[in-house]
């Protein structure tokens, strides 16, 4: 039997250590850049560009934020990391020709930048009440939402603090059976989902 003290200890070659080495850290970097792509984003794929707000739920509650401005054919990314909600909600305003994607799911908005923490309400609190539709991730660790014109729908005649009507037809993301249902003790055409 040979004690390991009596094998002889042999160094990696150098032009081993020379390959590997970079090998090794391209691997890491692939991974640390493959957790960064779990992200929620949104690609506008019309000609015109186009507003973006956006409503989710997190450890604190409901927030929604907005407006990312996304040009014509391009891609922005919304939230970055890992999506810890299986529903999102957003509301995007065509700047060039005036329509707009709604929905059902009502959530705070206002004309110019904002972070608003709740969805409860909004015309009280000084802010619009807006119908956002609803993304259903099934609970996927990243998710992009393509923005076509056929989705689109014509711009509602929209009165500061008063919420327009929406109608369902066309809408990506609701329910075949209508407005989603909630269990936030809301309404339910008025609730987000949990």
């Amino acid at each position: 039997m040979i004690g390991t003290d009596s094998l002889p200890s042999r160094p990696f070659p150098a032009r081993l250590t020379t390959g590997l080495l970079p090998a090794l850290a391209l691997a890491v970097m692939g991974l640390w850049n493959s957790s960064a792509a779990a992200d929620f984003r949104l690609c506008n794929n019309t000609s015109s560009r186009v507003g973006i707000a956006l409503g989710y739920k997190d450890a604190e509650g409901w927030t929604t934020e907005g407006w990312w401005n996304v040009s014509s054919r391009s891609c922005e990314t919304l939230l970055r990391g890992t999506l810890v909600a299986r529903f999102y909600y957003i509301y995007a305003l065509d700047y060039d020709r005036g329509g707009e994607w709604s929905g059902q799911a009502f959530m705070c908005s206002r004309d110019k930048e904002f972070t608003i923490k709740g969805t409860e309400n909004c015309l009280a609190r000084g802010f619009d009440r807006t119908g956002f539709f609803e993304v259903d991730t099934g609970e996927q660790r990243a998710w992009t939402v393509q923005l076509t014109e056929a989705n689109e729908q014509p711009a509602q005649q929209r009165v500061p603090g008063i919420p327009g009507t929406v109608g369902p037809g066309g809408v990506p993301g609701l329910s075949p059976g209508g407005p989603p249902q909630g269990g936030s003790g809301q309404p339910p055409a008025s609730a987000p989902k949990q």
